[in-house]
């Protein structure tokens, strides 16, 4: 089964939603807004997707550049700042066992269920 991490207020991961429901996909929606993940969830997310934290990082949220701007953050910061400001994360990120992929084209997801 597929898990989402998943937005309603974005379109790019409504649009992955839609995709996975018209492929019949199982898949456990994960509001990460309304459940933020963990530090350490954060941290296996970001192993399986072979990124660092700051690669996840939406630059363009009014938190980012109120707080952390042309800021110097460690790898342990940007993922507390992660996760006590979900908003940040990009988003989708879809998981499937030990491989993930950030839902960006939402076409992307496609590719990742084959």
């Amino acid at each position: 089964m597929l898990k989402i991490y998943h937005n309603t207020r974005c379109s790019k991961s409504r649009e992955v939603c839609s995709i996975l429901e018209k492929k019949k996909v199982k898949v456990e929606v994960i509001e990460y807004l309304k459940t933020p993940p963990t530090q350490k969830e954060i941290k296996e997310l970001l192993r399986i997707l072979g990124m660092k934290a700051e690669e996840i990082v939406r630059k363009g949220e009014p938190v980012y550049t109120e707080k952390y701007a042309n800021k110097k953050l460690t790898e342990a910061q940007w993922i507390k700042a992660l996760a006590e400001n979900p908003i940040l994360i990009e988003r989708p990120i879809i998981v499937k066992g030990d491989k993930a992929i950030i839902g960006r084209p939402p076409e992307r997801v496609l590719e990742f269920l084959k």
